[in-house]
């Protein structure tokens, strides 16, 4: 039996002309371990094992990946990783959220924004970012009408340094707003919680782009014996076409082997 990849398999992100794996991979993994809600704990992999994952997602057909400033050393870590291989990576990080001493805290300011990405662009060592999204508080609507962030990041990708922006957010009002002039939501949708939906919606029949948060529930998805929960959550998204790609957090080889596998399964049709 061949092994299944995503290589095939790619799809618009929405109409950011970038193309991506219906999977990405989650990378908080690998740079933070305080203050995230897993069911199990876990072990901070070392260089030697994160490099190995990558190299793995790269021969399983997923090329894009998902940081941020929020998680910890994930970024600076992933600029020495990736080195010679920024041709063959979608990367998405964020804004918005900081993470310090065990405790995020949230600024929006255009000032902020800018520094952040900067930042970003250092640590992760590119000249530019594929995908920048604001990491939301909750109050979605008050940051995208009042802070000055999305204006911010609009400058940002009329310079080259960002291809795209969007919006990481909490709640269908801010998600249906950030897509009015962004190019991307992200959105929670999962078999625990659908009620994002209608962003989902509006992205389909508006050629923007969706990326899915808590795909699995953060491991936490139920069902009943016999089923496998991981076919049933990509029965679920992908399903759906405003969908471009689920993000999955996994630093298990296995699980994220069995996670391309199922989602290969579910999107041919088998």
């Amino acid at each position: 039996m061949t092994l299944a990849t995503l290589h095939d398999l790619h799809r618009p992100l929405g109409s950011t002309g970038l193309s991506v794996s219906p999977l990405g991979l989650g990378t908080v993994k690998l740079g933070r371990d305080q203050g995230v809600k897993y069911p199990n704990g876990f072990t901070i992999p070392d260089d030697g094992q994160a490099r190995q994952l990558l190299d793995q997602a790269r021969q399983l057909g997923i090329n894009l990946i998902d940081t941020a400033p929020a998680y910890g050393t994930s970024e600076t870590r992933l600029g020495p990783l990736l080195r010679g291989q920024r041709q063959e990576w979608v990367i998405v990080s964020k804004v918005g959220e900081e993470f310090e001493a065990g405790q995020s805290r949230f600024d929006f300011s255009a000032e902020h924004t800018r520094f952040s990405v900067e930042r970003s662009l250092q640590r992760l060592e590119t000249d530019y970012i594929d995908l920048v999204l604001v990491h939301s508080d909750g109050n979605d609507l008050h940051i995208l009408e009042h802070t000055g962030v999305y204006e911010a990041l609009a400058r940002l990708k009329e310079q080259g340094k960002v291809r795209g922006f969007g919006f990481s957010g909490k709640t269908v009002e801010g998600g249906l707003r950030a897509l009015e002039t962004g190019d991307c939501a992200m959105v929670t949708y999962n078999l625990n919680e659908q009620g994002e939906r209608p962003v989902l919606d509006y992205a389909a029949s508006h050629g923007k782009a969706i990326l899915v948060k808590k795909a699995l529930a953060s491991g936490h998805a139920c069902l009943s014996p016999g089923t496998d929960p991981v076919r049933a959550s990509f029965e679920l998204l992908f399903a759906h076409p405003g969908v471009a790609s689920a993000i999955v957090g996994t630093i298990n080889p296995l699980h994220l082997a069995h996670n391309v596998t199922t989602a290969a399964a579910v999107i041919r049709g088998s």
